[in-house]
């Protein structure tokens, strides 16, 4: 498999097979990804927008990732500040960027793929920290806490509750650059 940096054009034209893998990953509805496709069409347009895909050797996206440029005014960056506090207001959302989406087929979770994305989406990053949520108590979301504590990521919210979602949701954050990236996330 091969790792792709894609530019904000590149992920509009395989936005069918983004969608496919999201679906496939999250195991959502065919209805709710639907509104996913209006939603990730408009990010590539949102400041420090980076996205990466695996491509198999076939050219079939096994998997992607992207993020931006944590700002006010986006709905994530506004639910997530609203419940920090000021210091962490500071430390956390000051220069961030957001890991956004991270994605891999199921078929191909487990060989490293999701951990190759990481990697080449925090070196692209900008800012001088980098936030993602994930799910607090998803089954598939095992493989994806392993991924983020080797990254260092570290509580910054835990059981938060996004508007319209009836799941509870960790934030974890870590420092960029990547240098600093712990030895076992190295491999």
């Amino acid at each position: 498999m091969r790792l792709v940096a894609w530019q904000p054009d590149d992920l509009l034209r395989r936005l069918d097979d983004v969608i496919a893998v999201y679906g496939e990953a999250m195991g959502y509805r065919p209805e709710l990804l639907q509104t996913r496709r209006g939603y990730i069409g408009s990010h590539v347009r949102r400041p420090g927008f980076r996205a990466v895909a695996t491509l198999t050797p076939e050219g079939k996206v096994a998997g992607f990732g992207y993020g931006y440029t944590s700002i006010a005014g986006q709905w994530w960056h506004d639910q997530v500040r609203a419940a920090l506090d000021e210091p962490g207001r500071r430390q956390w959302l000051g220069d961030c960027f957001e890991v956004v989406e991270l994605h891999v087929r199921p078929v191909a979770q487990g060989h490293g793929v999701g951990a190759r994305q990481l990697r080449a989406l925090l070196a692209m990053a900008k800012g001088s920290t980098v936030l993602l949520s994930t799910p607090e108590a998803d089954e598939q979301a095992s493989r994806a806490w392993r991924l983020y504590r080797r990254f260092g990521f570290t509580d910054v919210l835990r059981h938060f509750w996004f508007p319209g979602d009836e799941r509870a949701f960790a934030i974890l954050g870590r420092e960029l650059p990547l240098a600093s990236l712990p030895e076992e996330a190295r491999s």
